[in-house]
Formats: structure tokens, sequence, C-alpha cells
């Protein structure tokens, strides 16, 4: 990995963790973590919408926690009659600087296209935030050998209309659908297989410049046990992690993956 893409480790709470649970989790992991860590790893949490300020309030208290507010989601909308939806306007004030993107809950879930997730990256981008894109393949996709088509064809509609410095500055996230929350995980080579399908189709699209600066993460039940062995492949920069950033000691020892054989 180039020494200047920094690795960015995502926790993804999804539907997880109420507001008050959310600040002992983050000062647990503002104990746990280290100044070297921060130096080493950019860390992000992604907690649900009701616990964004109590989070954003925790951070900015802890003198030591260096962990980035980070959203799930959002609408492509500043302002609207769209019951139950939020505006990326809204999380700019709450200081988020991340927000996910296409993440294939939301795209299996809740029918969210190629075009609203390219709407949304444009929206987080218009508020100074920065999209985590997520894309990836069903098990049925990749057994019939279709995921380089499924994976570059999500990549391409979701990057449509952007500038090129815009890309160089984001993150996409690799996440296998068959390996959310199953216990199941790409290999190594097999997840940089994708990885770097995916960058070369960033420079297809832009050019080498932009695909060497893209940050691409690795989602699909990734554990302390497993993240060196990810990390350590030449086109993986993170990781978003979903039930492993749930518990703070385990998702601290995801963060210091370089510590135990990374």
């Amino acid at each position: 990995m180039p020494g200047d893409r920094k690795p960015l480790i995502s926790g993804n709470w999804k539907m997880n963790i109420n507001h008050l649970e959310a600040i002992q989790v983050v000062q647990k992991l503002a104990y746990l973590l280290s100044s070297d860590d921060y130096v080493a790893v950019d860390v992000s949490v992604h907690p649900p919408f009701t616990d964004l300020r109590s989070v954003q309030t925790t951070i900015e208290g802890e003198k030591r926690c260096e962990v980035a507010l980070g959203a799930q989601n959002c609408h492509w909308e500043d302002k609207g009659a769209f019951t139950g939806e939020v505006s990326p306007a809204f999380l700019a004030k709450l200081n988020c600087a991340l927000v996910i993107v296409g993440h294939s809950e939301r795209r299996e879930l809740f029918g969210e296209t190629d075009e609203t997730v390219n709407k949304k990256v444009k929206a987080v981008f218009a508020h100074a935030m920065t999209p985590i894109m997520c894309c990836g393949e069903t098990l049925e996709e990749r057994e019939a050998g279709q995921t380089d088509a499924k994976v570059l064809g999500q990549v391409k509609a979701g990057l449509a209309g952007l500038k090129a410095e815009q890309v160089a500055s984001m993150v996409i996230a690799y996440e296998p659908i068959w390996a959310i929350g199953t216990g199941k995980t790409a290999t190594a080579e097999d997840a940089q297989a994708v990885c770097g399908a995916i960058r070369a189709t960033v420079a297809e699209q832009f050019d080498a410049d932009t695909a060497a600066a893209v940050r691409i993460q690795y989602g699909g039940s990734v554990k302390s046990s497993n993240a060196a062995e990810l990390m350590g492949q030449p086109d993986i920069d993170g990781a978003l992690v979903g039930g492993a950033s749930l518990d703070p000691d385990e998702f601290a020892k995801l963060v210091q993956y370089r510590l135990h054989g990374g």
C-alpha cells in the first residue's frame, strides 16, 4: 500500500446501540486507542441517526479521541417533504466527516439504485463531507462469474459526473453481500482481486493519479483475527466493519491490526 493512502477503519453500527450506550462505547474506544494508532490509521464510527449528537459531543469532549464521526446514510436533497429521511446538510451541522452511501443493505432491502447512490455521493460532496460508496455482489452473482460486471458497474455508475479530485478524496468500500454478517470472508486474495479491479476501473474512468489516491476499503465479516492479512494487500486501504465495531475492545484490536501480524 502506498504510504500516501492512509488506511481508514470505519465502524458501521447499523441499527444497534442507543445514544446512552453510544457514549460509553466511544469513551471506552478513546481509552483504548493511542496517538500512535491515529498516526497509523484513520478511524471513524457511524452510529444510528439518533446517536449522532451524543457521539459528536463525546468525541469533541475527549481530548485524546481522534475518531471521526460518520453517518450511515442520507437523502440527496437538502430539505423537503421526505418524511423519515435525513438531509446531508443536517449531518454537516453535526460535524459528520463521512457518510456511508449505497450500502448493500440499503440497495437490497430498501431498493436504492445506482442512480440514487450517485445522487447521494454528489450531495455528500456538496456539504464538504466524504462519501464511503459501497459496492458488492451476491453469492449467486459470484458463482455465476458476474462479480466484476456487478461491482464495476456499480462503481462506474456511482462515480458518474464526479470530478477527478472528488474521486481521489473519497472512499470506495467493496463489500461482497455474501460475506456481510455471515461469518464468511473473502480470502485476502479474492478481496485484493476485486479491489484491484476497482482501482483499475477508476483509472480508466478518470486517470492513474486519481486511481492511486482513492482509498478502497474491504467489508464483510472483518475481525481483528483477519484484519492484518486483508490490510496487507496492495489495493486494500482499510475496512468497513459491522458486527466487530459494536464491541470497543474488539474494534480497538482491529484498528491496531499492525501490532498483530500486519
